[in-house]
């Protein structure tokens, strides 16, 4: 469940923090490391030295990624954000580690392709809403103890990248993996455009399911499927589930002679 929907269609592992890698998926994973494609790991996204281990945040995949080991101790707990004066690149400069150029902050950052930039901003945007009440200790100029969740700079930047990188289908697919699996959703994905409701240009404008003003979607869309059984041919009868969102959407099965 977890590792297939980061499959790319040669068959290896996608990694967010490197364009160059070849991993097999549970084979490559883990390990000592040297330099760029010798491993992936599963990067918190929220370093997880931001806070405490015991706390339900280490283990919320939403924010779990797999990266390649060595670019991502480049990274080390430094926040995300576009760099000025580049200190270290991955291959084919796919991501940065340098000085901050996003006005507000002055410290070391980390800048991750324009390609996940958005998947980034959705991902941390899930992460204020889930928990708000904890999110304030995590610190590092990066977040807030009350709303917005984060510090100007940081929400300014996150809404340009969501903006400029929108929703893809690699998104959805993920974030019906983590439904599967975790049993909640990013709605950051399932509604492109939501955090104006929230922090943007649409905060003084109700948000309704049956009337939504977000991106170029369409407000009926009913998301594929998750069947809890592949398909295949059983010998014995199986009891096969059949989720999708909207949650109270009705599912009608027939049958062909």
């Amino acid at each position: 469940g977890r590792k297939t929907v980061y499959i790319r269609a040669d068959g290896k592992m996608f990694d967010y923090y490197s364009c160059i890698t070849n991993f097999i998926p549970g084979d490559d994973e883990a390990g000592s490391y040297k330099q760029e494609g010798d491993v992936y790991n599963r990067e918190h996204s929220i370093p997880q030295s931001w806070f405490s281990e015991a706390s339900p945040m280490k283990s919320d995949i939403v924010h779990v990624l797999p990266t390649d080991g060595y670019v991502n101790n480049r990274r080390s707990s430094y926040p995300l954000a576009d760099v000025n004066n580049v200190t270290y690149s991955s291959k084919n400069n796919y991501s940065k580690l340098g000085s901050c150029k996003t006005e507000g902050y002055s410290g070391t950052v980390f800048e991750p392709n324009d390609e996940i930039k958005g998947d980034m901003a959705r991902i941390y945007f899930y992460m204020i809403t889930r928990y708000e009440g904890s999110c304030g200790s995590w610190g590092n100029s990066v977040f807030t103890p009350q709303y917005p969740g984060l510090t100007q700079w940081t929400l300014d930047m996150m809404m340009r990248w969501s903006k400029d990188d929108p929703v893809d289908d690699r998104e959805v697919e993920r974030n019906n993996a983590v439904y599967e699996t975790q049993h909640n959703r990013n709605p950051f994905v399932d509604y492109p455009g939501l955090e104006e409701y929230t922090w943007g240009t649409k905060m003084n404008e109700p948000f309704s399911y049956d009337n939504y003003a977000g991106a170029e979607v369409d407000p009926n869309f009913v998301h594929e499927p998750i069947f809890s059984h592949p398909g295949g041919t059983f010998v014995l009868s199986v009891d096969v589930t059949i989720t999708t969102t909207p949650d109270d959407l009705r599912i009608i099965l027939w049958s062909r002679a």
